[in-house]
């Protein structure tokens, strides 16, 4: 039984209402991204090809736990197979490992254009945005293996006792303390593995915006270092609230062994950072404004013709 965000009924409602126009906002916002990516040819470098693909890893990862969790709330059955939460792991936990990956990447491309602008079109040739591009794609596969692993450790484990997950999808935490098997062997593999895909992208990411933060207190103009210094802070928070809940998660369980305790947490990087990431990463972006004016422009021209000829059609069938 998968218990959701609230053990309390009266809430269930608002709770509903409330995550329905958080997953609205979150696929409206990213599937926004990707027309206007898509759309405008300008828009056709490595970055926006970043930005695009992180589009498309945040509507996946809301749209494997929110609806289910609308469906909890809405119907009160909360009732889940254990095939059926497996998969939901399997596919959270690949989603996670590529999202840790993906913003890695994205922070070394911000690091070139901060610190080198006059030579970013230099650093990134062709080969380095192949490599660059190869590596979101070879991450996508040790995601795949990272989530192999975990999960066929999970489903293998024993479990006793009332199967109740005090979260609202199911997820490492809430299924080791429902099992009876000794989990010190999984833990090693947590600490191991789960280390090196989760810290060395974290560490990379705190080494670039390292580099950014101190060439920005070097910038002379105090209106372009408060705007770089904004800019990065906005990133810097996203990915501190990422990484953070999952660390605190995954590697620093609750002292008190209770799971509920987690709950918040992962919300944050679950449902939040996905609702957050395309106003921090994109629809704060000059370049992609000004291609979202474009595209919805032209949209509404299109519109207008349609509406005159229609117009026209019918006024000369009258006459």
């Amino acid at each position: 039984m998968v218990v959701g965000l609230s053990d309390v009924p009266e809430p269930q409602l608002l709770l509903f209402l409330l995550f329905l126009c958080i997953y609205l906002v979150t696929v409206g916002g990213n599937l926004v991204i990707l027309i206007v990516i898509s759309c405008d040819r300008r828009l056709h470098t490595p970055m926006y090809f970043f930005l695009a693909n992180l589009s498309v890893i945040d509507t996946v990862f809301s749209s494997v736990t929110v609806p289910n969790l609308l469906f909890i709330l809405a119907t009160a059955q909360k009732s889940m197979s254990f095939r059926g939460c497996i998969t939901q792991l399997s596919f959270f936990q690949f989603l996670v490992v590529a999202e840790c990956y993906l913003l890695a990447v994205m922070a070394y491309d911000r690091y070139v254009a901060i610190c080198s602008p006059l030579s970013y079109a230099l650093i990134m040739s062709q080969s380095l945005r192949c490599r660059l591009v190869a590596t979101c794609w070879v991450s996508w596969v040790l995601s795949s293996l990272h989530s192999t692993l975990h999960t066929s450790i999970i489903s293998s484990l024993d479990y006793c006792g009332a199967n109740k997950i005090n979260e609202h999808f199911c997820d490492q935490p809430p299924l080791l303390s429902l099992s009876c098997s000794n989990p010190a062997g999984y833990n090693i593999v947590v600490l191991t593995e789960g280390s090196f895909v989760a810290v060395s992208p974290f560490i990379f990411v705190v080494i670039s915006y390292s580099h950014i933060l101190k060439t920005i207190l070097n910038i002379h103009s105090s209106s372009g270092r408060y705007q770089a210094f904004s800019t990065c802070s906005s990133h810097l928070t996203s990915v501190g609230l990422f990484f953070g809940a999952i660390f605190f998660t995954y590697f620093y369980p609750s002292s008190s062994g209770s799971v509920s305790e987690e709950r918040p947490l992962s919300v944050v990087y679950s449902i939040l950072t996905p609702l957050l990431n395309p106003f921090i990463y994109s629809l704060r972006n000059q370049q992609v404004k000004r291609a979202l004016k474009k595209v919805t422009h032209h949209r509404l021209s299109i519109n207008l013709i349609l509406h005159n000829c229609f117009s026209l059609g019918g006024l000369s069938t009258l006459t």
